[in-house]
């Protein structure tokens, strides 16, 4: 029995309006893996802007859970938007201070919720699933739960960082999307290991999605160079993520020194 959420349910209706006006193919397998009740973490691939929703969508349309996603803290100082996240019971992370959304996450999970995380961070423009950071292992090993390894293949060419799809790309998208076999981590178990092995379910799946995806990839921008796609590489999509992270805070420190002097200068104009 799943408690009535008004306004998660208008957004998952808004998903799936939004995904039948693209004409958004979802391709589902391994859905029994799913658990139909308790707290589970639910360790996504992360190619594209939309994963999120793409699994939110389709985990709802196999038994109707809700996923609370963990999201940057940026997204919900917004006014609007972070009024619905919160409504939607999804948990606001500080990237410079991550403990306290940390031991949300453990308590939302105890309490039998579906955590969706996306262990590489944030968008991999090399469509291949880099080094993960180690909070979807610590959690799941915090709570007892298992961690379900989500691969999504396809979702990238709806909406993904370094590439503006025009809307003729974004029709008739077949998206795959795999859940793997639940891992479970012991109270003992190493977390470094386990987060590497994690990584290699994930990429496994990825590789048989690829496999056996419709569309020829060769050539295309939203393939993996590795498959003869024009992504880049692991380790130029690693430069150019530091490049404009590196701009970045450049801008941030910037706007912050511009602000400072305009405090100073209304300040000095005092009487």
């Amino acid at each position: 029995m799943h408690t009535r959420e008004p306004i998660y349910s208008t957004a998952i209706g808004a998903g799936r309006a939004l995904f039948g006006l693209l004409r958004v193919r979802p391709a589902m397998t391994g859905r029994t893996k799913l658990p139909a009740t308790g707290g589970a973490v639910l360790a996504i691939t992360h190619f594209g802007y939309l994963d999120f929703a793409l699994v939110e969508w389709v985990t709802w349309l196999y038994n109707r859970r809700h996923i609370r996603f963990m999201a940057k803290k940026g997204a919900f100082d917004q006014p609007v938007v972070g009024r619905l996240l919160r409504s939607m019971k999804h948990i606001s992370v500080d990237m410079d201070s991550g403990s306290e959304a940390y031991a949300q996450a453990v308590v939302a999970l105890r309490a039998g919720e579906l955590l969706g995380v996306f262990p590489e961070g944030g968008v991999n423009a090399s469509f291949t699933v880099r080094e993960l950071k180690s909070g979807a292992v610590r959690m799941a090993q915090a709570a007892n739960v298992p961690i379900i390894p989500v691969a999504v293949w396809g979702g990238h060419r709806l909406m993904t960082k370094n590439h503006r799809s025009t809307l003729r790309e974004r029709l008739d998208v077949p998206v795959s999307i795999r859940f793997g076999e639940p891992i479970r981590v012991d109270a003992d178990a190493n977390v470094a290991t386990s987060t590497s092995a994690l990584h290699d379910t994930l990429q496994t799946l990825v590789d048989s999605l690829q496999a056996e995806y419709s569309v020829p990839g060769a050539g295309q921008w939203w393939q993996p160079a590795h498959l003869a796609g024009t992504a880049p590489t692991p380790e130029q999509a690693a430069v150019i993520e530091a490049e404009r992270r590196r701009r970045k805070a450049a801008d941030k420190k910037s706007g912050s020194q511009k602000s400072g002097s305009r405090k100073s200068g209304s300040e000095k104009s005092r009487p």
